[in-house]
Order: C-alpha cells, then structure tokens, then sequence
C-alpha cells in the first residue's frame, strides 16, 4: 500500500475533498523525505484550509494557542457536517 502512496494521488484526494486520506498520504510521504518542500507546502496548506496543525510545524504549546487550534476543528467539523 505505501507505493501507492504519491503526491498524485494526495492532490486527487484533496480535490475531491478527502482531507484526511490526502493527510495521511502526505505525512508518510514527508516521514520518508522530510525536506521534500513540495510535501511541506502541501500539508501547510491543507492545514490552513481545515484549521489542524501541520507536523511540519510544532504543535502549539500554551493553553491559548491549544484553544484556538481546537475552536478552528470544530468550525471544520461543523462545517463538514453541513455539507
């Protein structure tokens, strides 16, 4: 399964709207190359476009910044749930 695993078929993910498989694909993708600025673009981007950390980037450490990232999930999940 990890050799189907590429960039391609991470970008078809996010098009049709599947973040979480286009997110699983992209962090193994940058486990094996974590310089691949392709990759870290990507997973910043989606990260944005869902309101979730980027493991590219550390997760938030004070109880504040926590907050925000977790009022930002539940905005996207409410708006998934709308549809």
């Amino acid at each position: 399964m990890d050799r189907l695993m590429t960039k391609t078929l991470a970008d078809v993910y996010l098009r049709q709207g599947h973040y979480q498989e286009a997110y699983k694909i992209l962090k193994t993708l940058l486990e094996r190359d974590p310089s691949d600025k392709e990759v870290q673009e990507k997973l910043r981007a989606l990260s944005e476009k869902t309101g979730t950390p980027s493991p590219v980037e550390p997760f938030p450490r004070s109880p504040e910044e926590r907050m925000e990232v977790l009022k930002r999930w539940l905005a996207n999940i409410r708006e998934r749930k709308k549809g």
